[in-house]
């Protein structure tokens, strides 16, 4: 079998995790950029990220006002932010500060800054990195602005990682960086794990699917083998459902019926196979459970706007696109 049937076979059949599978297809990567001490009276502004961002308060507190938001919060030691929105934000001592630009501090080595004599407060962030093409499955999910609270049940992972981090920025020890990278991994899921078991109410789609345990059966079943032909009988059955009682809370809280899922899905990794592989359009179509090419293009075309072809052509070009900006920048 050539390669891309391969990778949607085995991608398909080696996981039974749905969070995993995502995080993965999006190639979510977690970096600790920065961080900066403080003392006395304090304020900095920050520009709006082009990324997801994230920041631990690892010592003293902070105000954190953020565009768009009508109050500040505030933020004490071992508390966690995540912000998805591309919104300016302000870091403060107080609310009453006036802040300084950030662009103006951070411009030492490891992107470090430190103000007054930066006794009172530490912090530490980061960004999280997503393929340009397969990364909007999750930061359309994601809700503006999260924060974890060090005093919240689902916090009490954070200290352990906040503390390695701390640990690794500061000593200089074999495989540092490498270290960081993946702890700062494991604090990006951790954040995503407390979100998901918030008390405030989620719109529907696939990140609130996951937190319910009662529909988790059927998402593990289409992850681990989507191109099965599931029925919605079987899917109702792994959920201890009726057939009616499951098609109506799976819509309620994934936004779509529980076929409409799988068949995304299919397409999302039938995206990612016309990207990356050179495998006949038949071949990925078959590996996803579609016994001829013209279904298989009537079920891309439908969900997609596009034929499979007209897809990985656009998609080839654009990345060529992008290839010959990096390497002319490289050069200048």
């Amino acid at each position: 079998m050539l390669e891309s049937a391969i990778y949607l076979r085995d991608s398909a059949n080696m996981s039974t995790d749905p969070f995993s599978d995502i995080l993965r297809f999006t190639s979510a990567e977690s970096l600790v950029t920065g961080g900066f001490t403080a003392g006395g009276a304090w304020a900095i502004r920050f520009p709006a990220p082009d990324k997801i961002k994230f920041f631990a308060v690892v010592r003293g507190c902070c105000w954190v006002r953020i565009e768009g938001e009508a109050e500040p919060v505030r933020f004490d030691t071992g508390d966690v932010g995540l912000l998805a929105a591309k919104r300016s934000f302000v870091l403060a001592s107080a609310p009453d500060v006036v802040p300084v630009e950030a662009m103006s501090l951070f411009t030492g080595p490891g992107n470090t800054a430190q103000l007054g004599d930066g006794a009172d407060f530490a912090h530490i962030g980061g960004h999280v990195l997503l393929d340009p093409a397969s990364g909007q499955l999750l930061a359309d999910v994601l809700p503006p602005w999260i924060h974890v609270p060090a005093s919240s049940p689902q916090a009490t992972a954070f200290r352990w990682l906040l503390t390695q981090l701390v640990e690794e920025r500061t000593a200089t020890l074999p495989g540092a960086q490498l270290a960081s990278a993946q702890l700062a991994q494991l604090l990006f899921i951790q954040i995503l794990r407390a979100h998901l078991k918030t008390s405030a109410p989620m719109p529907a789609g696939w990140l609130r699917a996951l937190g319910d345990p009662r529909i988790a059966p059927a998402l593990q079943l289409m992850h681990g083998d989507p191109a099965h032909t599931w029925h919605l009988d079987e899917l109702a059955k792994a959920c201890a459902m009726s057939r009616t009682t499951f098609a109506f809370h799976f819509r309620t809280i994934v936004g779509v019926a529980p076929l409409t899922y799988l068949t995304e899905w299919r397409m999302r990794l039938a995206e990612r196979a016309l990207r990356e592989e050179n495998s006949p359009i038949a071949v990925i179509g078959q590996a996803l459970g579609y016994s001829s090419e013209s279904a298989f293009s009537t079920a891309f075309r439908r969900v997609t706007g596009h034929t499979p072809k007209t897809y990985r052509v656009a998609a080839r070009a654009s990345r060529s696109h992008v290839t010959e900006a990096l390497t002319g920048e490289a050069n200048r």
